[in-house]
């Protein structure tokens, strides 16, 4: 009996020792189509990643590189590729054909397309929606809920604003007097 409980404490004890390895981030990730990758999208990668055609991450730090990069946590560092997902905070340059972003953003995004939930820094594309913006957004149609900053482009639109609109058409939806107004709209309210 007391061989058992010595191998259990030994094994209890060697398994506590291993578990900060086993949670440690990954160095490098390819994928090909997850799961279909070196470790699981379970993992956190701090490092590389490549994504052959669809790589999913739970968080990634440093580059990553792919067709579609999928991160379900938190990003920092720079992203390329044609579609880059961040479910979590993303923090650095996201340059893909199409950026989606649920959580805070900080940094730059270029892209064709730019959603964020909120973002900080600047969004340059060809459309950008991000429900807070603070910063600028360049493209030729820019749309926020609340901006904070400066939007340019062909036709912006926020519902509320702390700054200053230059465009074709600029819509600031709460603004009682003149919402709409062609060039130049501005609230610093």
């Amino acid at each position: 009996m007391k061989r058992f409980a010595r191998s259990m404490f030994t094994t209890v004890l060697l398994l506590g020792a291993s578990a900060p390895a086993v949670l440690a981030a990954k160095p490098i990730q390819i994928a090909l189509v997850d799961p279909v990758q070196i470790f699981s999208r379970d993992e956190a990668i701090h490092g590389l990643r490549l994504n052959l055609i669809y790589g999913s991450n739970r968080e990634v730090k440093g580059v990553d590189l792919g067709l579609i990069n999928r991160v379900t946590g938190d990003f920092t560092g720079i992203q390329w590729g044609v579609i880059g997902m961040v479910d979590g905070e993303f923090v650095g340059w996201q340059d893909n054909w199409i950026n989606l972003n649920e959580g805070r953003g900080q940094g730059l995004m270029t892209a064709i397309y730019n959603q964020s939930n909120s973002f900080s820094g600047l969004q340059y594309g060809v459309v950008n929606y991000t429900e807070r913006m603070e910063g600028l957004q360049l493209g030729l149609v820019n749309y926020t809920a609340r901006m904070e900053g400066l939007q340019l482009g062909l036709v912006n639109v926020t519902h509320s604003m702390h700054g200053l609109q230059i465009g074709l058409v600029n819509v600031i939806q709460d603004k009682e007097k003149f919402p709409v107004l062609p060039i130049v709209n501005w609230t610093f309210d």
